[in-house]
């Protein structure tokens, strides 16, 4: 029996969090991937990236993306214990947004949540990913005895 997920649940863990991994594809068709910081604002993530990196360039071109957010899984006082973090995976489309054509007031929020701040404003980007699709979670909603199960840990739920 799958986990029971629920997008709202989905979406409260992706909120919890601001690190993930980045897929997309690069001119030539191969995959490439980049751990991002991201701000979720409204169910739509944001991302600062430099204007000329690979990432802004590939998903110029193509903005067909993929997300993947972990979550570390501990026992409490039993920190030896290796537990797999679980997962939030999925589909998205991006577009990379120049910084003066991102409304003021959601710049400020975007930059006022980030963790870093590099670089001058002129030389990033905004990278807005829209989430598409079903959310596929491992060890979402499920007890840490329940994650040595794959059949109960695994789960989906529609984006919404």
């Amino acid at each position: 029996m799958p986990a029971p997920v629920s997008s709202d649940l989905v979406w409260r863990e992706i909120e919890k969090r601001s690190f993930a991994v980045l897929s997309y594809v690069n001119p030539k068709g191969r995959a490439r991937s980049a751990g991002i910081v991201y701000v979720p604002i409204d169910r739509v993530l944001y991302v600062r990236a430099a204007k000329e990196s690979w990432k802004a360039k590939h998903i110029r071109l193509n903005p067909h993306v993929a997300l993947n957010v972990t979550i570390a899984k501990r026992v409490p006082f039993v920190p030896w214990i290796k537990i797999p973090d679980a997962t939030i995976a999925f589909s998205g489309t991006a577009r990379v947004v120049p910084m003066n054509d991102v409304e003021p007031k959601l710049l400020e929020t975007i930059l006022g949540r980030m963790i870093e701040r590099h670089g001058i404003i002129e030389e990033n980007c905004i990278i807005e990913i829209r989430p598409t699709g079903h959310f596929a979670t491992y060890g979402v909603g499920v007890s840490l005895l329940d994650m040595r199960d794959p059949e109960k840990a695994r789960g989906r739920a529609p984006v919404d």
